[in-house]
């Protein structure tokens, strides 16, 4: 099916930073065939006027617990570990049933915020939970995003010095096969991938330095990518240096965790000489900006690492540190962070968003299929309405994208089939979706 979408404003996100005023995009079943300048020369199809409108490429999300869904709102005023302890016994009681209408409802939120992407960390497997797995790949077919699901996993419980309760840990050997099962039963390498699964124990404080290192070798065996949390908070660091003889960055580098097939989520302490060493070696960053704000871990060096040359990101984080759950106000909230930080010329509006986009995109070794609108790419887009009030009289769309409010999508498609339109969700009943997180949460309380 041929669809021409005309009359844009476009930003591509390509190497060259190509933009149009008044612009088409054609697509050709899954992938996009043509975009430019003024009106596309083509007869058939279903045309799409999209006047008033920004078009960009879909934004990825490098990093999430959908899980979470379930528990938002709780210990709303804690530190990380302070938060981490009150919800792990919570979270020990998540089935795949719980798990499903979380990952459906916090997939759906993603997608009403133009999100067509999503890295979702998975590292707490109960005893009698189901298959946890298996729920999110449903989640993702039900709501028609793809997903990076990371099959996480922690094995060091309180009594082997680790931050979870013992009960919610698992064997090392037991979380490397379930990693291996994963990944045989659900990744795609394909480059339309809908699914694809990556290895991530959970973090240095809750995982063994055996599993680290299985990790890493199961991936690299199997092809696949790496992904764990780090350098997200002082106390860690602390953790680390009184265990280990050095930083979270220099402990990771040491298991040869620093690598192009590595992304890391937060990086926030990162002495000059870990940015330095993220860049040199590849190693990507997941921004979690709204994250870092709500439990005030601190402002990651993001202009030190794109300077370096290490790919960076945008991510939610989990629901339960990230209550709203929606991708583009990232884009803002990493703006306004480096600003803070840097001063007033540390990032510019599209440099927000091609880390939400491209940035993203290279983080998940999907750069060439993701990521940028171009001939040839998968057909990942969204078309933001800019007519209404709220938008009126900015003249640089990306500018009313990333400094104003989250705009409404009038599409959102992923492999050019449907998934919002006119801002809203075309895949499944949004008030069901409610419906199901609300009894989850109730039973996992």
């Amino acid at each position: 099916m041929i669809t021409v979408i005309e009359h844009a404003a476009i930003s591509t996100v390509d190497a060259d930073g190509t933009e149009f005023r008044d612009g088409h995009v054609v697509i050709d079943g899954e992938h996009i065939v043509a975009v430019g300048e003024g009106t596309a020369e083509v007869a058939a199809g279903r045309r799409v006027d999209a006047g008033g409108c920004l078009l960009t490429p879909g934004l990825v999300n490098t990093h999430h617990h959908l899980y979470q869904w379930a528990t938002r709102g709780l210990a709303a005023d804690s530190t990380l570990f302070q938060w981490l302890v009150e919800l792990y016994p919570i979270w020990g009681r998540l089935d795949a049933r719980i798990t499903h209408a979380a990952a459906s409802a916090g997939l759906a939120r993603l997608a009403l915020t133009g999100c067509t992407t999503v890295a979702d960390h998975h590292y707490v497997f109960p005893a009698e939970g189901g298959d946890q797995v298996a729920a999110l790949v449903a989640a993702t077919h039900r709501i028609g995003v793809r997903s990076h699901i990371v099959r996480g996993s922690m094995d060091r419980g309180a009594s082997d010095g680790g931050l979870p309760p013992d009960n919610l840990v698992e064997d090392t050997e037991a979380a490397l096969l379930g990693t291996e099962h994963a990944i045989d039963a659900h990744h795609d390498g394909a480059p339309n991938a809908r699914v694809r699964i990556a290895a991530g124990p959970c973090s240095p404080f809750s995982v063994s330095e055996r599993l680290m290192t299985g990790a890493a070798e199961l991936a690299r065996r199997k092809g696949v990518r790496l992904h764990t949390h780090l350098a997200e908070t002082l106390d860690e660091e602390t953790r680390c240096l009184a265990e280990f003889g050095c930083t979270p960055a220099e402990y990771a580098d040491k298991l040869e965790w620093l690598a192009d097939d590595v992304w890391l989520a937060h990086t926030v302490h990162l002495a000059p000489a870990a940015i330095r060493r993220l860049g040199a070696t590849r190693t990507g960053s997941a921004h979690c900006p709204t994250s870092n704000g709500r439990l005030g871990t601190g402002i990651a060096p993001v202009r030190d690492l794109l300077d370096a040359g290490s790919p960076v990101g945008l991510g939610v984080d989990g629901a339960a540190s990230n209550e709203s759950g929606g991708l583009a106000e990232e884009l803002h909230q990493s703006l306004m962070q480096a600003r803070q930080r840097g001063g007033p010329t540390a990032l510019t509006v599209r440099q927000a968003l091609w880390m939400g986009t491209m940035g993203g995109a290279r983080c998940l070794g999907r750069e060439r299929e993701l990521g940028s609108l171009e001939p040839g790419k998968l057909a990942d887009l969204a078309i933001w309405d800019l007519s209404g009030l709220r938008y009126a009289g900015i003249e640089d769309p990306v500018a009313a994208l990333v400094l104003g409010a989250v705009p409404p999508l009038k599409l959102l498609l992923v492999s050019g089939e449907t998934v919002v339109a006119d801002g809203e969700l075309k895949t499944a009943d949004e008030s069901t979706l409610a419906s199901e997180l609300a009894a989850a949460s109730r039973r996992l309380r």
